[in-house]
């Protein structure tokens, strides 16, 4: 199930490039990301509030609160400078840079969280990372 969500993720992923760099024409990034966000942010808490899982906020450990804030900061930097890219860029040039972060995520998760790297992550790394300078040059 878990690759139906992903596959699902990647989709609208892909909707939200083609989207943003539609809608980014004459705004400028910082607003495009803030309202891109605001939206999101409504989702996220109508979804909580839709399954009922708002009572599990208070069992939220200190961890797990400081890796959360990080994590929607390093998003929110994230979110900022792609709708900077998108907006000076073409979105066949940007987004294949974007998902350089594959690459970075599998360094990352071996070095940080001690995940297993294969021969076969490397190789996808390496193709990866080829493609992206095919596409991008």
């Amino acid at each position: 199930m878990w690759f139906v969500f992903a596959l699902l993720s990647a989709v609208f992923a892909a909707l939200t490039s083609i989207l943003a760099k539609v809608g980014i024409g004459g705004v400028n990034s910082n607003l495009a990301t803030a309202i891109r966000t605001a939206v999101v942010l409504l989702m996220a808490w109508g979804m909580v509030f839709l399954t009922g899982t708002q009572s599990g906020i208070g069992s939220i450990s200190r961890k797990s609160w400081i890796f959360l804030i990080l994590s929607g900061l390093a998003t929110g930097a994230s979110w900022l400078c792609y709708y900077r890219a998108l907006q000076m860029g073409d979105a066949s040039k940007v987004v294949p840079v974007d998902k350089l972060s594959v690459v970075i995520t599998l360094v990352l998760a071996f070095v940080f969280l001690h995940e297993k790297f294969a021969a076969k992550s490397l190789v996808g790394a390496v193709l990866i990372t080829a493609g992206t300078l095919v596409m991008v040059l």
